[in-house]
């Protein structure tokens, strides 16, 4: 009988084994799917965010299936670390990934993104298709956070040779393709804006969402041979610069009627280290090149234009992946999740593109349609942050919540999600690193921030902006209200210190 105990003990294990992965095959089975939508430099320009300009029907359309967000916030208004507090569910200044070329696994070599811990804890199979995490300024985006290679496309594309000066390498192409990085002052600007006779595949995004519909097909097919749920993240270019789009989504907007910025100078009294004037743009042309050069009117109108036209080019093929989603019959078992990375400045403060800490730069759009959850075209104005998003997902997919290694700093939104008026959280958090780096409280009303050097003595500086009084930034009132100062300080204090960036 001793000698028959090994086999057993075996046959034992080799049991319970198979009964736990029969278990697991079970849930997975059960699990929704997920469909996560992520949107580069899009703003709350759309007609469900109010915009009566904004020709976004499909966007429209899927915010009307389930809720919006109105009071939704970046962590940091800048592509790569905003990726990462989304896929990471922490903060830049928890983590130290903080610039364009921040390398995750240098960083957090054993970090759990969003992905690996749907398919650690739920049997998905993800995938990733366009822009999704980073790619670019020395970057090369997260293999290991997906179980098939990534779906790669262009974020910088001009169709029209007068773009790129007969077909050279141009600046911003150079940084997202990872060429002579060394050498970008060397090349050639790019046009800031194009409007060929082309079709929508033509642009990268049309591609991504052609891509991401013959995805939806195979994993439509998946789940009825063995039941393996989906966890697919499509990302798309526009509206980030260029605004190469087809000539149709011009023609869509009379230019002469487009919102031009109310006020175009930097709020009185504010630090000279919170302004942004250049930067991004100026690496395409027709954009003056001397940071404080003014902008024409027609150069602000063509930018303008362009951005809204971007919109609505990105809309159209969101539009085709929720149709597809409807036709393959996977909407009533599926999330959707829609995301814009950061905000952009359209001149107001006389500000272009993002990288600051003002309004325009961190807020964003957050839509969330999760079935059996969320009610057809509810709306909420509780503060939410990018990094919310990792656990509210894990919640309604019924996973364990993420604990890390990384710092987990969102909170479920299930609760809001259900009944609109819940609350989660008073206030949003965000930063932006410069010569200080700026932290940010922001409430329904205020926002605070805070300058100041990561590991200096020097007091602070605050910039406050109160909302409901001034909605444009015009005025920092941090000497005139200093007991709103001194209430927001204490909740910045409850924060961990943040971590070097250097790191």
């Amino acid at each position: 009988m001793l000698s028959r105990l090994p086999a057993i003990a075996t046959s034992l294990a080799f049991i319970f084994c198979f009964f736990l992965a029969s278990n697991r095959a079970v849930q997975a089975k059960e699990r929704p799917n997920v469909l996560l939508i992520l949107v580069d430099d899009l703003k709350p320009a759309l007609g469900c965010y109010g915009d009566s300009h904004a020709k976004t029907p499909n966007i429209d359309s899927l915010a009307n299936r389930g809720m919006r967000f109105d009071m939704a916030y970046c962590n940091q208004a800048v592509c790569a670390p905003s990726r990462f507090t989304l896929m990471l569910g922490s903060h830049s200044t928890s983590t130290g990934l903080y610039g364009l070329g921040s390398q995750l696994r240098q960083i957090i070599p054993d970090a759990v993104t969003m992905p690996q811990h749907f398919a650690e804890h739920g049997g998905y199979r993800t995938e990733s298709l366009g822009k999704i995490f980073h790619i670019g300024h020395g970057n090369h985006g997260d293999p290991e956070s997906f179980s098939v290679p990534h779906f790669k496309e262009k974020v910088i594309e001009y169709l029209d040779p007068d773009s790129t000066d007969g077909g050279q390498l141009t600046r911003e192409e150079a940084f997202f393709t990872n060429q002579m990085l060394g050498q970008i002052k060397s090349l050639p600007r790019g046009a800031a804006f194009e409007s060929p006779e082309a079709a929508d595949e033509d642009y990268a995004d049309g591609r991504v969402a052609a891509e991401t519909m013959k995805r939806l097909q195979s994993a439509k097919q998946r789940r009825q041979t063995d039941g393996t749920p989906f966890f697919i993240a499509a990302g798309f270019a526009r509206p980030h610069l260029p605004f190469s789009a087809p000539q149709k989504y011009w023609d869509l907007y009379d230019r002469n009627s487009l919102p031009m910025p109310e006020h175009e100078t930097l709020p009185v009294d504010a630090p000279k280290v919170a302004g942004k004037r250049g930067g991004e743009i100026s690496n395409y042309k027709p954009v003056p090149t001397k940071p404080n050069a003014e902008f024409g009117g027609d150069l602000k109108r063509d930018l303008i234009h362009g951005y809204y036209a971007s919109t609505s080019f990105v809309d159209a093929q969101i539009g085709k992946v929720i149709n597809e989603l409807d036709r393959l019959e996977l909407s009533d078992n599926t999330i959707v999740v829609l995301w814009g990375d950061h905000g952009f400045h359209l001149g107001d403060l006389g500000i272009w593109t993002k990288h600051t800490n003002y309004e325009q730069a961190n807020r964003i759009p957050i839509l969330i349609t999760a079935p059996g959850v969320t009610q057809p075209g509810t709306s909420t104005k509780q503060l939410a942050e990018s990094v919310d998003i990792f656990p509210t997902l894990t919640e309604l997919a019924g996973l364990p919540s993420p604990t890390g290694p990384q710092p987990i700093d969102g909170v479920s939104l299930v609760p809001v999600l259900k009944d609109a008026s819940a609350r989660v959280r008073d206030h949003a958090y965000h930063a932006y690193p410069k010569r200080k780096l700026g932290r940010a409280i922001r409430t329904e009303r205020y926002r605070l921030v805070q300058w100041k050097q990561i590991d200096g003595d020097e007091a602070p500086i605050y910039e406050l902006y109160d909302y409901q009084t001034d909605p444009l930034e015009t005025k920092n009132l941090a000497e005139d209200r200093p007991d709103v100062v001194e209430r927001l300080s204490k909740t910045l204090a409850s924060y961990p210190d943040p971590v070097r960036r250097n790191r």
